[in-house]
């Protein structure tokens, strides 16, 4: 599967990518007017896409007992065609489970019209690299993937560089999102990246709350093929930390992309130290991120 050519360029050019929330009525019933207005939202804020039917979205979305992961997708879908027709919005569907149901549900997203799939390896510890590779290179046959380096913290597990630089020869593979809250490990994924050869096909986006504004401000330069130096910057991210204070975000990054090559001024560390700070409170840091969830609610 390949990428329209206007979403294509939407994705290298980079920008915001808000994780989208559920928006529950007091009830706990779906609020299809508020989950439009979300999205509608993120439009207005000059979010290069969204992403639905990931962790912020809830999982339990998924349980047939619920019923909502399809409704879901199809109302984010409706609003942004209704709310941007035209727009090269990168609509990206979160993938999860085993390849059975990972299949199925890149399928679903396919159908409906998303580009990507954001496929979480959480809940697949067990399983070797290489059945990992596989399940990544089967999803995407049907979609084009976003892998996601997911912190062990909340599920993940640790991805070596031999995983990531197998994994940017899989020709399905288009972006990774990164998010192992550990430099040693995000720059392990950069460099397998420079290595393939690909660097100029694979968006990489941040997913490290931690460490938001010191990767869309840092050039990695790291050997290329054949020892040749290759530069890398993130060109956006894809955050729970962006569902809300989203046009904040749209302006940082568009700050950040402007800087001259090395030069970050102390005004701009500041709020990257400031973001880090915010982002803690937010998602729980002291307790694990138990409370993530809640915070960005």
């Amino acid at each position: 599967m390949t990428l329209p050519g206007p979403i294509a360029a939407a994705l290298h050019c980079g920008g915001v990518i808000p994780a989208h929330p559920l928006a529950l009525d007091r009830r706990g019933r779906f609020d299809e007017r508020r989950q439009r207005a979300l999205t509608r939202y993120y439009l207005d804020a000059g979010a290069a896409g969204v992403a639905i039917g990931v962790h912020t979205t809830q999982f339990a979305i998924r349980d047939p007992r619920i019923g909502l992961h399809r409704p879901v997708l199809e109302l984010g879908r409706e609003a942004i065609a209704d709310w941007a027709p035209g727009r090269p919005v990168i609509r990206i569907a979160g993938v999860v489970g085993s390849t059975r149901q990972a299949l199925r549900e890149a399928a679903l997203a396919r159908d409906l019209g998303y580009h990507l799939a954001l496929v979480s390896l959480g809940g697949l510890g067990r399983w070797s690299d290489q059945r990992l590779l596989g399940h990544l290179r089967a999803i995407g046959e049907i979609l084009p993937v976003m892998g996601f380096y997911l912190q062990p913290a909340v599920g993940g597990r640790p991805l070596s560089f031999r995983f990531w630089r197998a994994a940017a020869d899989l020709p399905g593979l288009v972006a990774i999102k990164v998010a192992p809250f550990d430099r040693y490990r995000t720059l392990e994924v950069i460099r397998a990246v420079a290595a393939s050869g690909r660097s100029q096909e694979i968006a990489l986006y941040t997913g490290n709350d931690d460490a938001i504004v010191a990767d869309l401000t840092t050039r990695f330069r790291v050997p290329g093929p054949g020892g040749r130096p290759v530069s890398l910057r993130f060109v956006g991210g894809l955050l729970g930390h962006w569902a809300c204070w989203t046009r904040q975000a749209v302006r940082l990054v568009e700050r950040c992309r402007t800087l001259p090559d090395g030069e970050v001024p102390d005004a701009l560390s500041q709020i990257g130290v400031a973001t880090t700070d915010a982002n803690g409170a937010r998602f729980d840091a002291a307790n694990g991120v138990r409370g993530g969830l809640d915070g960005i609610h």
